[in-house]
Parts: C-alpha cells; structure tokens; sequence
C-alpha cells in the first residue's frame, strides 16, 4: 500500500511528539516530586500533556487528511499550520517550566514577556488558525 508522503510526515512527526511528551512526562515527575526544584511545578506536567495532545492533533489531521476538499498545496499548509504550534507547545512550554514564568500575560518580567509573545505568535495564533482550518477543511462541499 502506498501511502501518501504528507499524510505520513504528519503522522510520524505526532507519533515523535508523543514519543517526546512519554520522556517529558519523566521530567514532570522529577518536579512534581521535588527531586528537581523549579518555580512552577506545574509547568512541567504542562509540558508534558501538551507534547501528548499535540501528537494526538497530529495524528489526527494526518488520519483525516483525505478528507479534506482541499488541493495538495492547501493540505500542505494546514500540515504546517498543525505542526509548527503543536511542537512550539511542548517546547515553549517546557522552557517556561524551566525559566519558571508562564507566559500567559505581559509583565515586568523580560523571560516571562518573551515566554509570552513565543506562546502568541507560535502557538496561539496559528492553533486557532490550524483547528478553524482544519475543520472547515472537513465541512461538505
């Protein structure tokens, strides 16, 4: 059976997006077990469910991407409109666990501010974007 080369891109990059959130998850229980000090525990456990939900969304976009009414170019875009948030969330998120801040609104602080515009402008954004796409991607024609 041959399988098409984007459909496959997509699914393997999720399944090592979860692969990555199963070892993360040995950094959420390091914090949360106190073995490792940080400033917000949470943060880590954050980390990891979101490299474990983003591989999920990966997987998918991958699974239904036949589906889509969309040409070859429009399927490629939305594969990087799911990809490029999915990983920025696990990654950004585990710097702030790491940093200690957690982005989620503009402060003082100059680590926390830029936690914030990365969360903004690499995952919130195109997250929105990438899921309203996708499922308008799906609806009948």
């Amino acid at each position: 059976m041959d399988v098409d080369p984007l459909r496959r891109r997509l699914a393997a990059s999720g399944a090592w997006l979860f692969a990555i959130g199963m070892v993360t998850g040995l950094w959420a229980a390091a914090v949360l077990t106190e073995r490792v000090a940080v400033g917000l525990p949470r943060l880590a456990l954050s980390a990891h469910l979101n490299a474990l939900l983003g591989g999920m969304w990966l997987v998918l976009v991958a699974t239904t991407l036949d589906m889509l009414h969309y040409g070859e170019i429009g399927r490629r875009r939305l594969a990087w409109l799911v990809i490029v948030p999915a990983w920025a969330n696990w990654f950004i998120t585990l710097i702030a666990s790491v940093l200690g801040v957690t982005g989620l609104q503009y402060s003082h602080d100059t680590a926390n501010n830029a936690v914030a515009a990365l969360l903004h402008s690499l995952v919130v954004l195109p997250s929105l974007v990438g899921a309203f796409a996708w499922a308008w991607g799906l609806a009948r024609r």
